[in-house]
């Protein structure tokens, strides 16, 4: 026979266990931390009822509630069960389900989202945003976290891991990060099958370390001035960010990031922050006349960034907006924004025939000869501005008196 009521229950102080009949008891405990009573539902079986199994806090579940638990608990053991196994199988088969809603792609953003405050910049989880949506979403976007198996990795990564080593080495950490992530979060139980060593090392091809260098598709210095002819004077954002890189020999990131505030179009300079720099020292870039021009057009007042974003102006370009205005052109489909540098710098020695040191300041490289280096100081800033000029007015095809 039942014994309880809800004002009985209420009114319990006593420690310990207190039946309800038919194996229902609540519990009653002092909480050493709160020094509060804390009452939950238990339900024993077996001989003395030496098994026990814990239904719930009460008031959170009610009295009713928990002698309809008992209920079927009763049920259970009449038929040879064991409720508690019972009750883990079902939570295993909901963690199971659970994990098997979450695809690869949404554990991959809520992976981003959770760690973009912690990355160095900006530009960093678009890296990661741009390389998985380019060649892991196609293939494994919508497939369970639970389910992304090893052969399915290596059709991601064997189409481009000689040819694109770098990239291709990047995307297999990231990918190994995400399902790792996913594995702490519940939603996978197998082995991460993006795991290098052990698992697709024997599986990929080994490349030499000479060729482990990935070299960016450069447009030769040559055909600069013909591709200038016919991006100067086209005033999207893709194109004077474009134009941009290219006169300041800058990095992609350098430049697309770049803020108003970095410039000062009066003394023709514009300083990038060390923050924003691969080195992380403050780069001072001579800007040119043809430069300076373009910049005095632009609107300021529209964002913060000289190339913002057209749906969001609070924010910068994409990393990929230069890549993809310079893919819609005929011609050149396959060179590389990061390539102009190559073309900067083979012109500079080549036909410009500047000195070593200060081209490779303007590109702001570390210098090779460490002793060389120490005793370095300067950054020939003067010298870096006829050296800009030049390159602008070859760009621009300004022939010379």
């Amino acid at each position: 026979m039942s014994k309880f009521s809800t004002l009985k229950i209420k009114s319990l102080t006593k420690v310990g266990m207190h039946s309800d009949g038919n194996g229902l008891h609540l519990k009653v405990q002092l909480s050493k931390k709160t020094n509060t009573l804390n009452k939950s539902w238990i339900f024993r079986w077996g001989a003395q009822g030496k098994n026990t199994m814990g239904l719930g806090a009460y008031p959170l579940v009610s009295l009713a509630t928990a002698r309809e638990k008992t209920l079927e608990c009763r049920r259970l053991v009449a038929s040879g069960l064991n409720p508690r196994d019972e009750r883990d199988k079902v939570k295993t088969e909901i963690k199971v389900a659970k994990a098997h809603s979450v695809t690869f792609e949404k554990a991959a953003k809520e992976y981003i989202e959770t760690n973009r405050q912690s990355w160095k910049s900006v530009k960093h989880a678009q890296q990661w945003e741009n390389t998985l949506d380019t060649y892991a979403f196609k293939k494994i976007g919508k497939v369970p976290c639970a389910d992304v198996s090893k052969e399915q990795v290596l059709a991601i990564l064997t189409p481009i891991w000689t040819e694109k080593h770098e990239t291709a080495t990047r995307l297999r950490g990231r990918i190994e990060k995400i399902l790792d992530w996913a594995m702490a979060k519940g939603y996978r139980t197998l082995a991460n099958s993006a795991v290098l060593k052990g698992n697709l090392q024997p599986l990929l091809p080994t490349i030499n370390k000479r060729k482990r260098i990935e070299h960016h598709t450069a447009l030769h210095y040559d055909d600069v001035p013909k591709l200038f002819a016919s991006i100067k004077d086209d005033p999207s954002i893709s194109a004077r960010a474009l134009v941009c890189c290219i006169l300041t020999a800058t990095r992609t990131t350098e430049t697309t990031d770049a803020e108003w505030k970095e410039f000062n179009l009066d003394k023709n300079i514009w300083i990038v922050p060390k923050a924003r720099m691969k080195r992380d020292i403050e780069h001072r870039v001579p800007l040119s006349t043809q430069l300076i021009e373009i910049l005095n057009f632009m609107d300021k007042s529209e964002s913060s960034y000289v190339f913002h974003s057209r749906s969001r102006k609070s924010q910068p370009i994409s990393n990929m907006t230069m890549l993809n205005y310079l893919q819609r052109k005929k011609d050149y489909e396959k060179i590389t924004v990061h390539g102009f540098r190559s073309s900067f710098r083979d012109w500079a020695a080549e036909k410009g025939n500047f000195p070593r040191e200060v081209c490779e300041q303007a590109l702001a490289h570390s210098l090779a000869d460490q002793t060389e280096a120490a005793y370095q100081r300067a950054d020939y800033f003067d010298k870096r501005v006829v050296l800009m000029q030049a390159w602008a007015d070859y760009c621009f095809g300004v022939k010379k008196e």
